[in-house]
């Protein structure tokens, strides 16, 4: 095979040529101290021709098992043996990543201010800087979280199977579930949409913990997904994987505040009006059974044994039928 003569990949004004592996940093803001934060660029320019994938985590400053997930395929790809090329950003959200927090220091959600622009806010200005140096640059993305703070999610894939290109992209990650889930508004998933560009939201784990089975699934679905797009052929240990899907999910909530003791696990397959845990008092009296409002499996739930009246407290999906 001969090396092509694409054009040069330029991210951050450095110019990356087939075959080179480089790491950068592109400047954010300056914090009131006046260092600079930047954000941590790793580009795998392959020697062959191929899609584009950027792989990206902690968009959400606490959730930490797509950094780790990054780290480890970052230094498993080999440029001399890659098509096309990935584009890896294991913190987007730097600020909240220091200080271990979901939000921006003006307390935005990052994840709810895509496309972003030049002018905004902070999470305004750091949504267009990914999306024009990093995004612009792609054919496919996959975006690494976990669940929220107190929670912890079986490792899915949350995709428009609406659309064939993303659901077949979907189905070769291989997670354990694929869930359908529509765009949020001012999420990445819709504004790369918006560029027609097939997309992956993978949460596995808890916050701010690292969970070595997330990790390794997150590791074994990109490799897949990439052998999927041609771009290299996997570890000849990567184990093959089918995946449940699933159009419908509901979370049961408290219907009174206590402590919870949760009876389930995740992956647990559940039968409608099975019992998921209960709610009692201190004393563990007045207990109040928690059910499951349809069969379905397991996706996830809280860990915080503390709740209030409407609290969530587990996640059910909804099978679709082979």
């Amino acid at each position: 095979m001969v090396a092509d003569a694409r054009p040069p990949l330029v991210v951050g004004g450095e110019t990356i040529l087939p075959g080179r592996r480089v790491r950068l940093e592109l400047p954010v803001a300056r914090l009131t101290t006046g260092t600079m934060m930047s954000l941590p660029v790793t580009v795998i320019h392959g020697k062959y021709p191929g899609p584009r994938l950027w792989l990206s985590a902690a968009i959400h400053g606490d959730e930490l098992n797509g950094v780790d997930i990054i780290r480890r395929i970052v230094r498993a790809l080999k440029p001399a043996r890659l098509r096309g090329a990935v584009i890896a950003v294991p913190v987007v959200n730097i600020f909240g990543l220091l200080e271990q927090s979901r939000y921006l220091p003006d307390r935005r959600d990052l994840n709810r201010a895509f496309p972003g622009s030049q002018r905004g806010s902070l999470a305004s200005r750091l949504a267009f800087l990914f999306m024009s140096e990093v995004v612009s640059q792609c054919t496919h993305g996959i975006d690494l979280h976990t669940a929220a703070i107190h929670r912890t999610n079986l490792p899915q894939v949350r995709a428009d199977l609406t659309n064939p290109d993303t659901y077949a992209f979907a189905q070769a990650f291989g997670a354990p579930i694929i869930l359908h889930s529509a765009h949020r508004d001012g999420s990445l998933r819709q504004a790369a949409a918006k560029r027609h560009i097939p997309t992956l939201l993978y949460e596995a784990g808890e916050a701010l913990r690292f969970d070595e089975a997330a990790i390794q699934g997150g590791v074994d679905g990109i490799h897949r997904a990439m052998a999927h797009l041609g771009m290299h052929s996997p570890p000849s240990s990567l184990p093959a994987a089918t995946s449940l899907e699933a159009r419908e999910t509901r979370w049961v909530r408290a219907s009174r505040g206590g402590i919870w003791r949760c009876t389930t696990r995740l992956g647990d397959t559940v039968k409608a009006r099975q019992p998921l845990g209960f709610i009692s008092d201190t004393f563990g009296d007045k207990p109040v059974q928690v059910r499951s409002p349809m069969a379905g499996i397991v996706i996830g739930h809280g860990q915080n044994p503390l709740v209030n009246q409407g609290d969530a407290l587990v996640h059910v999906a909804r099978l679709e039928p082979p």
